[in-house]
């Protein structure tokens, strides 16, 4: 690993939270990308009380949401859209499998990587047959990495949404053919979103396959929200993408996705988008809601049947126990956001977490394992 120079913004210590604030003079789309690569940190210290063995030393983890890119079919925005030094870092290391991943990983305890295409990915090609021919490559290309490191990766396929009859059938090939483990897709599809109709055909494949869709912000949002004018810190991750994701959860909800796929998932990263402090508030306004247009069940019926939450860049105790006390131990997923958050940070939040062993190995690989059948 090459040593960063001291003039680099990329310090030990820093995170894509810590980074928002520095970003706040810069465009909105450098803000939403202010967040450091996963840094080369020592290995996490043994807490005191905590038992030897616990997760990433002894204890197997898997990691959901860890992003890489494929500059020669989508180029990497990098320098010219973030501020100077992170863009080039984060570029080598999502092009990356083997000298800084596995390294990264090795050191910190991660045994395996669900792998999925960074954003803006397949979902920011305005032409249909383009975003096809794309998301076959893409998808192939994870399947070489996969094939070649089968116990440290697994990949969640990139889909054509933009043509929704051609995303079942490369749906059906990711999986059937390519053994991926399910989809990742960065919200809306140029504006549209996925309880739409045209995107009946997808929820049936991913219901009959049983796999599950990983929605995740996308870099670019449909539409500008004037209340992050003037601050476009908040337009990113510290709150943006949260509202705009967890929003898109709740149209499949009302939408009727569920109703009608009741074996259909989503899951969500970062602690769930916060929906999991939400569920008395969405079951209270449930009834002012048209009885012809609402879903069958209360809000917290889907969330706690057809959701999975991620710990993704959300390395807080107190949030995390809110998480499993609303839905429950066996729905959520360990996730570090690489290389956009700090393994080591993220991998001893999950060592140190006040849950008994059973209830750590479900968040650290087990849940995983039963979602993704690995």
């Amino acid at each position: 690993m090459t040593p960063r120079s001291p003039e680099s913004p990329l310090t030990a210590g820093t995170s894509r939270r810590r980074l928002l604030a520095a970003a706040a003079g810069t465009t909105a789309g450098a803000a939403a990308l202010a967040a450091s690569p996963a840094p080369a940190q020592a290995a996490p210290s043994t807490s005191a009380g905590t038992p030897v063995g616990g997760p990433g030393r002894g204890m197997k983890v898997i990691a959901v949401e860890e992003a890489f890119s494929v500059p020669e079919l989508i180029p990497w925005p990098g320098e010219a859209s973030m501020p100077p030094g992170w863009g080039q870092e984060w570029g080598r290391r999502l092009a990356d499998f083997t000298e800084l991943r596995l390294a990264d990983m090795d050191k910190h305890g991660v045994d395996m990587q669900i792998l999925s295409l960074t954003s803006p990915g397949v979902e920011a090609i305005e032409d249909p047959s383009k975003a096809v021919a794309t998301a076959r490559q893409v998808n192939d290309h994870l399947a070489d990495v996969v094939a070649a490191h089968p116990t440290r990766f697994a990949g969640f396929a990139t889909l054509p949404l933009q043509d929704p009859k051609a995303a079942v059938v490369e749906l059906r090939r990711a999986v059937e053919q390519l053994g991926l483990k399910g989809v990742l897709h960065n919200d809306h599809v140029l504006g549209h979103y996925l309880d739409e109709p045209q995107f009946r055909p997808v929820w049936a494949e991913l219901e009959r396959l049983g796999v599950t869709l990983y929605l995740h912000p996308a870099l670019f949002p449909a539409d500008q929200w004037r209340v992050f004018q003037g601050h476009p810190v908040l337009s990113g991750p510290s709150w943006g993408w949260t509202a705009q994701v967890g929003a898109h959860a709740l149209r499949l909800i009302y939408g009727g996705v569920f109703d009608e796929f009741p074996g259909a998932t989503v899951t969500l990263g970062h602690m769930g988008e916060l929906l999991p402090f939400q569920l008395a508030r969405l079951d209270s306004r449930y009834h002012q809601a048209d009885p012809k247009g609402r879903p069958r069940h209360l809000p917290s019926h889907y969330l706690r049947n057809n959701l999975y939450a991620t710990t993704s860049g959300v390395f807080s105790h107190a949030a995390l126990l809110g998480a499993v006390q609303a839905l429950g131990a066996d729905r959520l997923l360990f996730a570090v956001d690489y290389p956009y958050e700090s393994t080591a940070e993220a991998v001893e939040f999950l060592r140190t977490a006040p849950f008994s062993r059973a209830d750590l190995k479900r968040i650290a690989h087990r849940n995983a394992a039963h979602l993704l059948n690995l």
